[in-house]
């Protein structure tokens, strides 16, 4: 049996590096994609493959997508994590810096959608999952480009969901609230109902199930993995 595959983006560490262990522990091969070099030794640990370039040059994701088809003539999984946009008061914030969050969060993921879909398509098969944000539910005054765009990028996974489906292929988001990746202030966590940060573990764990087989009918979703923190419904 022909093992699976999946490509990862911003994958040299935090959230994009557990997401690419876990997908390896799993038995997939990885093609990993981030701007420091340590993704290169992250790939040889997991016999994968990768290269350095940023999620919002298209050229760099053509190139990871060719390398992968290369080497395994197939991609089951595309995750598309990226980085963390410009902070800053709603109204300060610059012409430049809305446009820096919207090519990092929502441009890049449209690119990469566009080049694997026909992919799953070919292949009757797929799972698309975009890295968001818990902001992109609750809008986060000290996060306003993230709560903007994510809430963007919520849409765009649903409309994608539609577009994937006839083909036998799903399209799914995480909305991660507060996670270990980076550090977390007591005040935030108390805001927890279970009273914790999630793991990165965690974390990639959700992204492969809703990438598997166990999560085949779901597609469209926007699922919070906050620990409760959201309450909304």
């Amino acid at each position: 049996m022909t093992a699976p595959v999946a490509l990862i983006t911003a994958s040299s560490k935090g959230i994009g590096a557990g997401v690419a262990r876990e997908f390896a522990s799993r038995g997939y091969g990885v093609a990993l994609l981030a701007r420091g070099e340590e993704v290169h030794a992250l790939a040889d640990e997991l016999d994968g493959i990768s290269l350095r370039g940023t999620v919002d040059d298209d050229g760099a994701l053509a190139a990871l997508i060719a390398a992968a088809m290369g080497r395994w003539g197939r991609i089951d999984a595309c995750v598309a994590n990226t980085g963390h946009p410009p902070k800053g008061n709603l109204l300060a914030l610059t012409d430049a810096q809305w446009r820096e969050g919207f090519d990092l969060i929502l441009a890049s993921v449209i690119r990469l959608a566009r080049r694997v879909a026909p992919i799953f398509a070919a292949q009757r098969s797929g799972a698309f999952v975009a890295v968001s944000s818990y902001a992109a539910a609750r809008p986060d005054a000290a996060r306003p480009v993230s709560s903007v765009l994510r809430a963007g990028l919520s849409a765009y996974v649903k409309l994608l969901a539609e577009e994937l489906a006839p083909h036998g292929a799903r399209a799914n988001a995480v909305l991660p609230g507060f996670i270990d990746s980076q550090p977390v202030h007591p005040t935030t966590v108390a805001t927890i109902p279970l009273g914790r940060s999630g793991s990165v573990a965690e974390l990639a764990r959700t992204v492969a199930w809703l990438a598997g087989d166990d999560a085949g009918f779901v597609t469209g979703q926007c699922l919070l993995v906050d620990g409760g923190m959201v309450r909304s419904l």
